[in-house]
């Protein structure tokens, strides 16, 4: 019987890694900076995920003059301490390691810069299991004309994996709908930051609570695909 692995597009912050404080600490610093005002924990929160010039300007309410240099600030100080701040989820390395070995396609989609993304998975020694890393363009300021969504970094890492049928996996609304704009299914993980109830009214497939729960709903899917590829191959009008 023909087996059949289904590529997956991970999300990064609040899917794999949990930033810890680094990133809310990192945006908290580069307003007090700016004398500007910190939104309570539970926006700072939110904010994670999202493309940051967005999340500013309508989350924390920043001017929309001063949006770059509080990325820029923001910036600085997640590269000197908010990446060291992070770390992955339980069982996270075990599962992105074990897929590798056994030969599934795993790609990062993240909204995070893209030469950032990949400084944070080099850090946890988790990069080279992914084919693909994608994210935003490195200039993620309001002035920038980017492909900055999540729908079309989704795609790209979609055509890095030749447009396989795939699957992804995130912890936001946003990754759900840049799944269901390229056509596919979306996982929901229950360790991120969504609030109750966003992925699933978001149109998530599932949502899982543990590593091992996602690892099993992936290979349910592997099963299913076996199955009717087999069908179809042993389908004598075909």
């Amino acid at each position: 019987m023909t087996q059949t692995k289904v590529p997956v597009i991970f999300d990064l912050d609040g899917t794999l890694v949990d930033p810890a404080g680094g990133i809310t600490g990192g945006i908290s610093a580069a307003l007090r900076e700016m004398d500007l005002p910190v939104p309570e924990q539970a926006i700072l929160n939110s904010m994670v995920g999202p493309k940051l010039s967005d999340s500013l300007l309508h989350l924390a309410n920043v001017p929309t003059e001063l949006v770059d240099q509080v990325i820029d600030r923001y910036r600085r100080h997640y590269k000197e301490s908010g990446i060291a701040q992070s770390k992955l989820y339980p069982g996270i390395y075990g599962l992105l390691q074990y897929f590798a070995e056994s030969g599934r396609p795993v790609a990062v989609a993240t909204q995070k810069p893209q030469s950032i993304a990949r400084l944070v998975l080099e850090h946890h020694g988790i990069a080279d299991f992914f084919v693909s890393i994608r994210g935003a363009a490195d200039d993620e300021s309001l002035g920038a004309n980017t492909a900055s969504g999540k729908v079309e970094i989704v795609g790209a890492a979609l055509a890095d994996l030749h447009s396989q049928p795939a699957v992804m996996v995130g912890d936001r609304h946003q990754d759900i709908a840049g799944a269901m704009a390229n056509g596919l299914d979306c996982i929901g993980v229950g360790w991120g930051f969504a609030p109750d109830g966003e992925l699933e009214q978001a149109g998530a497939v599932t949502v899982v609570t543990t590593a091992l729960e996602l690892k099993s709903t992936i290979e349910e899917l592997d099963a299913v695909r076996t199955a009717a590829l087999s069908e179809v191959q042993n389908d004598g009008s075909l």
